[in-house]
């Protein structure tokens, strides 16, 4: 196990178990993917708020673990091979989480695969596309006269959901017979697409019943409703 304490983010973000993955996050449709995930498998973990109002994601500290300056981001003091190893991106994390618990990825080599391909989807389309339209309707963007921004994310996000219906047709999750990796990286989004971005209306969210069923069941979770509040904003 490595020493938490010689590194810059643990000056600005003290550990409280030097011995526990660091989750540095907000409860956004993406930090709550971790929150989740962590919740899940039981790994012991400290959860820190990177507050958004102090551009704490900004910071030289948060840097040196996620040079993106986009949260998420852990540090694992037990990593591979004992040393320390910190990330930043959710899926990669999400990714190393199931690796190191053992959980929530399939072990078949085909239902592993379509995992994989499932986060990629939320990776690339799901997140963007919806965090776009939710920009463009409720956000600073709602005030703009020209609507073909908002109406270009909102064709996609409704595409992305028929994407979606179709493949949960007859399905309780996303991949195999249990929940995984990939329905968390997808429950934010479609839980704020609907419910801080009020576009269940706009795109039509009514008519897709599998990913509503879905929805539903997911969060129905214990361990999904914790990590929707973790880290709790100040």
């Amino acid at each position: 196990m490595s020493d938490l304490s010689e590194l810059e983010v643990a000056r600005r973000w003290p550990p409280r178990h030097a011995d526990r993955i660091q989750l540095y996050s907000v409860p956004t449709p993406n930090g709550v993917k971790v929150s989740i995930m962590l919740e899940e498998i039981g790994l012991p973990y400290d959860a820190h708020l990177v507050s958004f109002a102090d551009d704490a994601q900004k910071s030289a500290e948060f840097l040196t673990i996620s040079p993106n300056g986009k949260i998420p981001a852990i540090v694992d003091p037990n990593g591979p091979g004992g040393a320390s190893i910190a990330l930043f991106e959710s899926g990669a994390i999400l990714l190393y989480l199931a690796e190191k618990s053992g959980q929530l990825m399939p072990t078949d080599p085909v239902e592993r695969w379509e995992a994989m391909q499932w986060l990629m989807f939320q990776m690339g389309g799901v997140g963007p596309m919806i965090g776009q339209l939710g920009f463009f309707h409720v956000f600073a963007g709602k005030t703009w006269e020209d609507k073909r921004p908002r109406d270009r994310y909102l064709a996609e996000a409704r595409r992305l959901l028929g994407v979606m219906d179709k493949r949960l047709e007859g399905r309780m999750w996303f991949v195999g017979e249990a929940f995984s990796i990939v329905d968390i990286s997808l429950l934010g989004w479609i839980r704020n697409l609907i419910g801080l971005y009020a576009a269940g209306d706009l795109v039509e969210f009514a008519t897709h019943h599998n990913v509503a069923d879905w929805l539903e069941r997911g969060l129905a979770r214990p361990a999904v409703q914790r990590g929707l509040n973790i880290p709790p904003r100040q």
